[in-house]
């Protein structure tokens, strides 16, 4: 099957699902979109990476590309591998040079891993016929396109709180602070504190 190379065109307060967020990714050569619906947690761990932000302790995916670096493993790609009932799966293609491995996993992880790694994001022409949106066309949803990919451009933490309700930014304020995340905590704050 020819694989179809995507890239992250953009990651947003979902309007459907509270406390998730919409991963967009677009089709390289094309006008297509796949928007995927991730975690809170998720979200904010590619967040993290498009931003270059570093942590003050390495988080779960950080861990991942330290191990898998410690035993001269390297991840050459992602692929958005199959979606059935409406879910989407994913796989990391590795290797150490000498044998090639393929592991499972949930797109949102695969996606954070590949930005760590900076490898290519794939996915196949059956997944994007079932589940691509094309630009200017409308969602099951009735919203155009235009609300979910609102820019060309991954957006920044700071535009991401400003769409969040006041209960997710106090759960999201909890967590940064349980990780040590004292950059985006305050921002956070200050955020909670202008509404008020």
């Amino acid at each position: 099957m020819e694989k179809i190379k995507l890239e992250i065109l953009g990651l947003s307060p979902s309007q459907s699902q509270t406390g998730s967020f919409a991963l967009v990714l677009g089709e390289e050569y094309g006008n297509r979109r796949l928007p995927i619906i991730i975690g809170m947690f998720e979200a904010q761990a590619i967040a993290i990476e498009i931003e270059k932000i570093q942590p003050n302790r390495p988080m779960t995916h950080d861990l991942f590309k330290s191990f898998a670096k410690a035993f001269n493993y390297s991840v050459s790609e992602i692929i958005i591998s199959d979606l059935k009932e409406g879910i989407f799966f994913a796989r990391l293609q590795c290797t150490d040079g000498i044998r090639d491995t393929v592991i499972d996993a949930r797109p949102s992880d695969a996606i954070a891993i590949a930005l760590r790694f900076n490898v290519p994001i794939y996915t196949y022409e059956t997944i994007l016929s079932e589940a691509g949106i094309t630009s200017g066309s409308q969602t099951d949803a009735d919203e155009p396109i235009e609300e979910i990919v609102q820019s060309s451009k991954p957006r920044s933490w700071t535009d991401q709180i400003k769409n969040m309700s006041l209960e997710e930014l106090h759960k999201v304020l909890e967590q940064s602070l349980n990780n040590e995340e004292y950059e985006k905590a305050a921002k956070i704050r200050d955020e909670i504190a202008r509404r008020n």
